[in-house]
């Protein structure tokens, strides 16, 4: 996701709803995302579809990691020579018997 320009990417409201095609259509440009303020503060951050998804992935990827190392610490873990045995007897072929 691209940097965040302060200088050109905050947006009081009233200008956003009074400009709202212009702020799109610059997203869409430079995928930079866009802090809409409400009252001087910070109310929304809008982004860009493609921006969005980056976001939302890596979230769902720290969460992943997250659980893994959870688990680690709890011992729910497995063996990597269980796993292979495992493995190797659930997926052996006739003719490796």
């Amino acid at each position: 996701m691209p940097t965040l320009r302060v200088s050109e990417n905050i947006v009081p409201v009233s200008e956003f709803k009074a400009q709202a095609a212009e702020w799109l259509r610059r997203l869409g440009e430079n995928s930079s995302p866009v802090v809409i303020t409400q009252n001087g503060k910070a109310a929304a951050v809008l982004l860009s579809p493609t921006a969005y998804d980056e976001l939302a992935e890596g979230h769902r990827f720290t969460k992943a990691v997250q659980q893994g190392l959870d688990d680690v610490g709890a011992g729910r873990v497995t063996a990597h020579s269980q796993v292979v045995s495992e493995m190797n007897r659930r997926f052996a072929r006739p003719d490796d018997e």
